[in-house]
């Protein structure tokens, strides 16, 4: 090969490496940045507070533990709590809607970010049952307590008795008896439950869900709400969801075990909750008389919700803006 051959093939191979080089580098620069501008996304959603329904006061509340640097298990448990006392809402706590004789009985679950979780159902005179499920979930070896246990243990850790039964409440449950009807009313009677979701500083999530039940129900009854799986699931390696509306469909497909499932496999919040959905509206002939709907959101931050009718709403405090929001729906 004659020298100035030789040398510029060798000029050539050596810009060819050159180039090669540089958009190896280019490619690993841009790689980091994406990397670098999820993971600020990520922090920017950070803390979140998400409810079902319109609860601006009771995310407020847990975000301001949570801007205090608290973590998510007492964030959800004291955002429940402000519902509980809120005694206007009749769907939760103090003031709820009673069964058909008259009791008021409350359901609530808690689950922390290591797989932890507590619950009560059928708990009466008791305002703060979110509170109570969490101290089943940390001071006995039990995930579930109901009825008196439930109450015998509340007042044993220095819960106060008191009549949740309002005036409000019995005018309504004495409007009821003489109309004598029992069928649940879409975004009425099935607005019924209280779930939040919160993600704290550090990335963790926990979870609470509380109620008072479907309106004027069967003496006994227990929905979804209480029941770990079905109202209300956290892996703290995916993230979490929760559930509203007529239970019994819930628990029928374990509705916020699969959504957490389905994230899992690479799904979206909003994918998994109308997936979810789908699951439960597959088995009816026509379009249902009642409402469901769902909740979630994973590690990133990223939001979900849907519902089976159009009316359920959730709350979302985030990037500190706190707003109720409209769920997207099939009917």
């Amino acid at each position: 090969m004659k020298r100035r051959n030789f040398i510029k093939n060798a000029s050539l191979t050596g810009a060819g490496i050159a180039v090669g080089t540089a958009l190896v580098s280019c490619a690993e620069n841009t790689s980091k940045e994406k990397k670098a501008i999820a993971n600020s996304t990520i922090k920017a959603t950070l803390p979140l507070v998400i409810a079902t329904w319109h609860v601006i006061n009771a995310t407020a509340k847990a975000m301001e533990i949570l801007q205090a640097g608290g973590n998510a298990l007492d964030a959800v448990e004291q955002g429940c709590m402000v519902e509980e006392a809120n005694e206007k809402g009749q769907s939760v706590g103090k003031g709820g809607l009673p069964d058909r004789d008259g009791n008021v009985t409350l359901d609530a679950c808690i689950m922390d970010e290591h797989g932890n979780c507590g619950s009560v159902v059928y708990l009466q005179n008791i305002t703060h049952a979110v509170s109570v499920a969490r101290k089943v979930m940390e001071d006995t070896p039990h995930v579930m307590l109901a009825g008196e246990g439930a109450k015998q243990f509340a007042v044993s850790k220095g819960f106060k008795l008191e009549d949740l039964l309002t005036e409000a409440s019995t005018e309504a449950w004495e409007k009821w008896k003489v109309e004598a009807k029992y069928k649940p009313i879409i975004n009425i009677e099935n607005h019924d439950t209280i779930g939040m979701l919160a993600i704290d500083k550090n990335g963790d999530i926990s979870g609470a869900c509380t109620t008072s039940g479907l309106a004027y129900k069967m003496k006994g009854r227990v929905g979804d709400s209480p029941i770990i799986g079905s109202g209300l699931f956290i892996d703290n390696n995916v993230g979490g969801a929760v559930a509203t509306g007529l239970g019994e469909e819930v628990i029928k497909t374990v509705g916020s075990f699969l959504i957490v499932e389905l994230m899992r496999q690479g799904k979206t919040p909003q994918e998994a909750c109308e997936e979810a959905v789908s699951r439960i509206l597959e088995k009816q002939i026509s379009k249902p008389d009642f409402q469901v709907a769902y909740l979630a959101t994973n590690k990133k931050g990223e939001i979900g919700s849907y519902s089976i009718h159009k009316g359920f709403t959730y709350t979302q405090y985030k990037n500190n803006l706190n707003q109720n929001i409209a769920s997207k729906a099939v009917y």
